[in-house]
């Protein structure tokens, strides 16, 4: 059976900001309550693509190309699916690019979440993906990412680990920033705060 699961690549970005939530996703499922930040991600998820269907490439540094919005995507072999906001397909080669809602700069769950999309395009399409982007808005600002083999290896390491989690049945350690426990929707049944 744990052969056979596959999961959101999504599960990687909620695994870096807390692995608890693989747990309470897959090992004890619980109700899912949506936060504010939910919400307001999935409104701007909609307005992004509005504006980005006028964008020039340009702004991601390529001069032409075609946009793919919310190509679904699967991989047994990878034991990963997902939806990714946007393909270019340029001839420079083929870019994913994810939109975030937030101010910050990008983290690591963003990036490695950018790089399990890179992997799930090698394998359906493949072509090698050395570059992706992340667009945050309301910032307006997109960071190019590198995928380097090493990040490539290093992400499929991780989705060994969320095998592990539900192959062990054992929760995980807490996030390490206790301020992520505040907006989680899993803070009434985790006891990690």
């Amino acid at each position: 059976m744990i052969d056979e699961i596959l999961f959101r690549v999504s599960d990687i970005k909620q695994y870096f900001y807390c692995p608890r939530i693989i747990f309470f996703t897959y090992v004890c499922p619980v109700p899912r309550k949506s936060t504010f930040k939910m919400d307001m991600g999935k409104e701007e998820h909609e307005a992004i693509q509005e504006l980005e269907k006028r964008r020039l490439l340009k702004h991601y540094g390529l001069e032409e190309g075609s946009r793919e919005f919310h190509l679904k995507l699967s991989s047994a072999r990878l034991h990963l699916n997902g939806t990714l906001d946007l393909l270019i397909r340029s001839p420079q080669g083929f870019f994913p690019v994810e939109f975030k809602f937030s101010s910050r700069k990008p983290s690591l769950n963003h990036k490695y979440q950018l790089a399990a999309y890179a992997l799930l395009v090698e394998d359906y399409y493949g072509v090698a993906i050395r570059q992706g982007f992340l667009y945050f808005h309301p910032v307006k600002k997109i960071y190019p990412l590198l995928f380097t083999q090493g990040v490539k290896d290093f992400t499929k390491r991780t989705v060994n680990r969320l095998l592990e989690i539900i192959n062990s049945e054992s929760i995980p350690p807490p996030a390490r920033y206790k301020s992520r426990c505040t907006d989680c929707e899993y803070k009434n049944y985790c006891g990690g705060a």
